[in-house]
């Protein structure tokens, strides 16, 4: 398998698109075995390398002259939107596409606007519980290429893949899973249509020995899957009432069936909401698929506690509930986890502003039972103008000053929650470093 990889890249005129974690992951594995080939590393910002065999391209203009290269190995951070890659779009590749083109049969591959980290670490956990060999990479922040020397014929991989790593592979997963669509990442796709499209490549090249796993009752997949007559053996996941038009999961009165069959009941489980309900339906259906137990599957999905920053309850202070949800960077995030709380009070909102549409959230939180709404830059600002004449309506410039008035303005015995609908990256270098600066804030006054 890697030798396969390496004779792709040995003697090209090699370009890493990126240097970030997977960029330097790419460098790292491919200096191990080409050790003298030259190297073209490219990224905006400059960067330190002891390498002379490492040719850098930085500044403005990095990204001027790519038709030079033979191969050019694509980090996710790097958007191309703006760039004519008529001429190179046969020449881009990725860690993810390297992999999938030597090992796709063993690959689990899960995306989705919301939920892919919960359900593919839940995944994974269900997984590791039943089989030896299991490996969780991608987009969770584990690059592929720092585990391939670990994994082999047998070893079976579950894969979280955002949009950017989908955006140019031309192989599919075997088994792949779209969890939802909705608006997200336009500064970097520039469209909708592109960033969901993007999205389809994880069944675009599939044959029909592979599955195809999605939520049928979500309107923007409904679109997209009449659009292309993908090849994959296909199952759908859902709440509403079921067109059996192929394989299925489905839930009645807490029941979950696959193909009519009762597999599980919704009794008993630590992440709580009606969208955790559907990925665990999505990890069941793999377990299925697997031919794998689901009783054993059942315990671990009841012992899961979550992820870190999602809907993560932080504890009670002044006598009210703080919950951390930084990782809700759309709004749909953050419309399931109020209603997966159910006694917010106090919702701080706010973020980088990415051209998302937020007119159907505004009307959501006019209709909700939200008191107050704590708005931070930049998104915060104009939606809050829409609410001020039916809410408790606060503009803050920092976290700290959102904790504050929401020691003010909560009813005690209710809950606050910070759950952006938004990106982090204006203020922030990730959701991770703001939720840890808001847990900071709230344990620590």
């Amino acid at each position: 398998m890697i030798d396969t990889i390496i004779n792709k890249i040995r003697n090209k005129n090699v370009a890493i698109l990126g240097f970030g974690r997977e960029g330097k992951s790419t460098y790292k594995f491919i200096r191990k075995y080409l050790k003298e080939q030259v190297l073209t590393i490219i990224d905006q910002k400059d960067f330190e390398i002891d390498d002379n065999n490492v040719i850098k391209i930085v500044g403005e203009n990095y990204l001027d002259n790519l038709n030079i290269y033979d191969l050019i190995i694509k980090t996710p951070g790097i958007s191309l939107k703006d760039v004519d890659i008529s001429k190179i779009k046969n020449k881009i590749t990725s860690e993810l596409e390297l992999l999938l083109e030597v090992n796709r049969k063993n690959t689990i591959g899960i995306t989705g606007t919301k939920g892919k980290s919960t359900t593919s670490t839940l995944l994974y956990e269900v997984l590791k519980d039943q089989l030896d060999d299991v490996y969780l990479l991608g987009n969770i922040g584990i690059p592929i290429f720092d585990a391939i020397e670990h994994i082999n014929e047998n070893s079976k991989l579950v894969i979280e893949m955002s949009s950017h790593q989908l955006e140019f592979v031309e192989c599919s997963p075997h088994i792949s899973i779209i969890l939802n669509l909705y608006q997200d990442h336009l500064d970097h796709t520039g469209s909708l249509k592109h960033y969901h499209q993007n999205k389809m490549n994880i069944f675009k090249y599939q044959d029909s020995n592979d599955y195809s796993i999605y939520s049928s009752d979500n309107d923007y997949l409904k679109e997209e899957m009449s659009e292309y007559d993908y090849k994959g053996i296909k199952y759908t996941v859902r709440f509403d009432n079921l067109e059996k038009e192929y394989n299925y999961t489905r839930i009645t009165d807490k029941d979950i069936y696959i193909n009519d069959k009762f597999i599980y009941h919704d009794d008993k489980r630590n992440i709580i909401g009606d969208h955790n309900l559907k990925n665990i339906m999505f990890v069941l259906t793999v377990v299925n698929i697997l031919g794998l137990s689901i009783e054993r599957a059942k315990r671990i999905i009841e012992e899961f506690h979550g992820l870190k920053y999602r809907m993560e309850y932080i504890g009670k202070y002044h006598d009210i509930k703080f919950y951390n949800d930084t990782i809700a960077t759309v709004p749909n995030a953050t419309i399931s986890a109020v209603e997966a709380i159910g006694d917010i009070n106090t919702l701080i909102i706010g973020g980088l502003d990415r051209g998302i549409d937020y007119s159907e959230f505004i009307l959501y939180l006019k209709n909700s039972n939200i008191k107050n709404i704590i708005c931070m830059p930049t998104t915060g600002n104009f939606i809050g103008k829409e609410l001020e004449s039916v809410k408790n309506i606060i503009y803050v410039d920092t976290l700290k000053e959102a904790y504050d008035n929401a020691i003010k303005y909560t009813k005690k015995g209710m809950s606050c929650i910070l759950s952006p609908a938004a990106a982090s990256y204006e203020f922030f270098k990730n959701f991770e470093e703001k939720g840890k600066c808001f847990e900071d804030i709230v344990k620590n006054n």
